[in-house]
């Protein structure tokens, strides 16, 4: 499995960060059906409101980017950069999944008696 970590920072107001939300949530659809898609996550930061990451799991390289040929995603992609501060490149990448484990406050995770943790 991999994932695949892209940055990103929008203009400033919260209306831009409002937007790039909205349009983040959107962009689901693109990853929903897609052959070789685990999960994504958007994140935003703490400290800088401005910043977000963006996680997306596949299978593979090659399934991540076979989905960003789909009719329509360019286009969208487009539509989200409105709202961030312009930069030079496309500040992604792809990295391995190493190490994957549930936390205390996962939804689906059980004590030893069988109840929600």
């Amino acid at each position: 499995m991999i994932v695949v970590i892209s940055q990103a920072w929008t203009k400033p107001g919260e209306e831009h960060a409002q937007a790039y939300i909205a349009l983040n949530g959107e962009f689901g659809r693109f990853f929903a059906e897609h052959p070789g898609f685990r999960g994504r996550r958007l994140v935003r930061g703490i400290e800088d409101p401005t910043h977000f990451t963006h996680l997306r799991w596949f299978d593979s390289v090659e399934s991540y980017e076979s989905c960003t040929r789909a009719e329509g995603y360019v286009a969208h992609t487009e539509a989200m950069y409105e709202h961030l501060r312009p930069y030079d490149s496309y500040p992604r990448e792809y990295a391995e999944v190493v190490l994957d484990e549930a936390g205390q406050h996962d939804p689906g995770r059980h004590d030893p008696d069988g109840l929600p943790a």
